[in-house]
């Protein structure tokens, strides 16, 4: 029988008007898609061509309240897309970037609708705005004119062909990025897993049942591979494993993305000239909070140096005590993890091994929430939804009996998946035009198990991305475009690093960290292990972050390389990037920067938050401890319930007083001594 409607479009009765993922399938999402953009372009123009005289109510609210069918078509195609994609939505991505980036550069390129805006914007200070609606009608204006409202003629056509481009690169780069982590394994024999704990060769044995092999297997999913790395004897296996991790995206044939990574960084430079700015940097830094180039390279070389010190020394270590198993030759990177993990459990008497059974996943979820539960007075319910895949799970979150938000975690990594782990909001919080709770997802990559035990990174990824969901569920704000997340992409960050911090809280771990089989918790002892040998290896894993860093900054800034292979290898070597560590994300899998412009010109912006979230933290145990009310009080005031409706630097000095120094993060690194 044929349906006449169509799930995404119609009104969602589910619990918490929650996507009805079990009746939308692929084939509505063409035809959404196509009735949304029309409707969403008849409710532009009506604004663009209203003959009142514009007013905020007309012209800025009225944008805030169109495109509702768009938004619910975008939020479910997306996140199953990015979460569990298939041939058929890989097709449908393919065609929709295109599309998207159309429809959004007609608005941005509507003289008419921009005049209304820059209309409102000439009278601001006439208006009567509350502060919130000023700084949306701020954001309106500059959004359209770094979009190119202001381009006339063949300028502004060409814009409009540069994003279309962008779009169509962005996804296929992410889409040859999954092909090669989903396609590539390394099956192993029984004789391959000598020396492997158990909870690796049960991740092995998982991944190979889900590739169809008879026997485990290596993938290139990190919560596979890193651990394979770690404790895998067999020197040539590692080396076979490490260069199939660091070649994603980079085999000749249809996935390679060195090509579309070139001609997406000649684009950038060309749509920055457009808009008059001298680079693509210039342009994109400006509304951020380093606001320059200058800055964003002066932090991370004030992090580089002592880095790249304390890692060549520990490198030095590393390398001995791989002659001293009778190999010779330098150190490669498919050896340091390896040798890194002997020496931490020599050195500090900590075996990943001994410590994974204490770090179920669902008792770090517990932790998690436990702690919101503490800080924010937030509780959490189990919720029996149809999700989009069988792993997901959903909580209904409330505070004294209200509800909040709605949670869904889905954490286990699979081929239909992207890798990495990643926050969004299928629905944002706001009041206009009407009142909506959010529905938020996190999604990770940890191996599977009966039960899943997460390394102690895992865990650590399990509270950063719960505190990035913290922010869009504690957002109080009127309007959508500046709810949750939607503030400066170095600011963006806090939230979530800075609540990775209660994880290494003694009292949270205490709790939580019980053994898989009975039940006791983490032994004293090994706890005081974790906690002291929590910036093991930091030298390693500051410098692969800030040489992937310092790479894309030199990629934005000045003229775009004919060559994106040759100048990552130039850069590398004028920073002498040590031998033996590769990028934590190199050119052609570097996601963040080239599947979409929002970490493009900005991957530093995970230390730069870092500096301020060792100081926030640090607000907290100069008050009364982690749990502290006061403080948990003003970090939601001033930070998680303010979304984008104030300058993130007067939120920041809100809450603690002032803004950080640089030796807050190099101190929480251990890269210098503490005062």
């Amino acid at each position: 029988m044929t349906r006449t409607t169509n799930p995404i479009l119609d009104e969602w009765t589910t619990p918490f008007a929650i996507a009805p993922f079990d009746v939308i399938s692929d084939d509505d999402f063409e035809p959404a898609l196509t009735r949304a953009l029309t409707a969403h372009a008849a409710e532009i123009a009506a604004i663009a061509e209203a003959p009142d005289q514009p007013s905020f109510a007309n012209t800025i609210e009225a944008l805030e309240a169109a495109g509702r069918d768009l938004d619910k078509v975008l939020s479910v195609f997306f996140t199953v897309a990015g979460a569990d994609s298939n041939p058929a939505r890989e097709a449908l991505q393919r065609d929709f970037s295109p599309r998207l980036a159309a429809h959004y550069s007609e608005i941005s390129s509507n003289k008419a609708l921009f005049a209304r805006v820059a209309d409102l914007w000439a009278r601001r200070d006439d208006l009567g705005l509350t502060p919130e609606q000023a700084r949306v009608l701020m954001l309106t204006h500059r959004g359209f004119v770094r979009a190119g409202a202001a381009l006339e003629g063949a300028q502004d056509e060409r814009m409009k062909e540069i994003k279309a481009r962008l779009a169509s690169l962005g996804t296929g780069f992410t889409q040859n990025l999954l092909a090669d982590e989903r396609d590539w394994f390394m099956p192993l024999s029984e004789g391959d897993l000598e020396g492997l704990p158990g909870f690796v060769v049960d991740a092995a044995r998982a991944a190979g049942a889900e590739k169809g092999s008879d026997g485990p297997v290596v993938t290139l999913s990190r919560s596979l591979i890193v651990p394979f790395l770690q404790f895998s004897p067999r020197r040539d296996l590692r080396e076979k494993a490490y260069r199939a991790w660091a070649a994603r995206g980079a085999k000749s044939g249809e996935t390679d993305n060195r090509g579309i990574a070139a001609e997406i960084l000649q684009l950038r430079a060309e749509r920055a000239r457009l808009l008059g700015y001298d680079s693509f940097a210039d342009y994109k830094l400006e509304t951020e909070m380093a606001k320059t180039p200058e800055r964003v390279r002066e932090l991370l070389m004030a992090v580089w140096e002592p880095a790249r010190a304390r890692a060549e020394a520990d490198g030095a270590v590393l390398e001995a005590m791989m002659q001293e198993d009778g190999v010779n030759g330098p150190l490669e990177p498919w050896d340091w993890r390896y040798y890194a993990e002997k020496r931490r459990k020599a050195e500090h008497d900590l075996d990943e091994a001994e410590l994974k059974p204490y770090l179920q996943l669902d008792r770090m979820i517990e932790a998690a929430f436990t702690c919101a539960s503490r800080l924010f007075g937030l509780e959490f319910r189990p919720l029996d939804v149809p999700l989009y895949h069988p792993d997901c799970r959903a909580w209904e979150v409330t505070r004294d009996g209200a509800h909040v938000a709605v949670f869904i975690g889905d954490y286990f990594a699979r081929g239909s998946k992207r890798s990495g782990a990643w926050c969004s909001a299928m629905r944002s919080q706001a009041k206009f035009p009407q009142t909506q709770a959010p529905v938020v997802i996190n999604v990770c990559n940890f191996a599977k198990g009966d039960p899943a035990l997460l390394s102690y990174d895992d865990a650590r990824t399990l509270f950063h991305e719960f505190g990035h969901a913290l922010h869009q569920m504690l957002s109080d704000v009127t309007y959508e475009s500046i709810s949750g997340t939607s503030v400066a992409r170095d600011f963006v960050e806090l939230p979530s690093q800075l609540y990775e911090h209660w994880l290494e809280v003694p009292e949270v771990l205490g709790e939580f960290a019980t053994h898989v089989e009975t039940g006791e918790a983490m032994p004293q002892a090994m706890l005081d292990k974790v906690l002291k040998a929590a910036n093991f290896d930091m030298g390693f894993q500051t410098v692969e972050y800030v040489a992937s860093a310092l790479v894309d900054l030199e990629f934005h800034q000045g003229a775009a390389p004919a060559d994106p292979m040759a100048k990552q290898a130039e850069v590398l070597a004028g920073l002498g990037m040590p031998h033996a560590i590769g990028m934590r994300h190199a050119t052609p899998h570097f996601a963040h920067v080239f599947s979409g412009d929002g970490y493009s010109s900005g991957y530093y912006s995970y230390m730069w938050s870092e500096v301020m979230d060792a100081d926030a933290f640090a607000a907290f145990e100069e008050a009364g401890g982690a749990f502290d009310a006061d403080r948990a009080r003003a970090l939601e005031e001033h930070i998680l319930s303010t979304g984008g409706s104030q300058d993130p630097a007067e939120l920041y000095v809100a809450f603690r007083g002032q803004l950080p120094e640089v030796d807050a993060l190099l101190k929480g690194r251990g890269l210098i001594a503490a005062a």
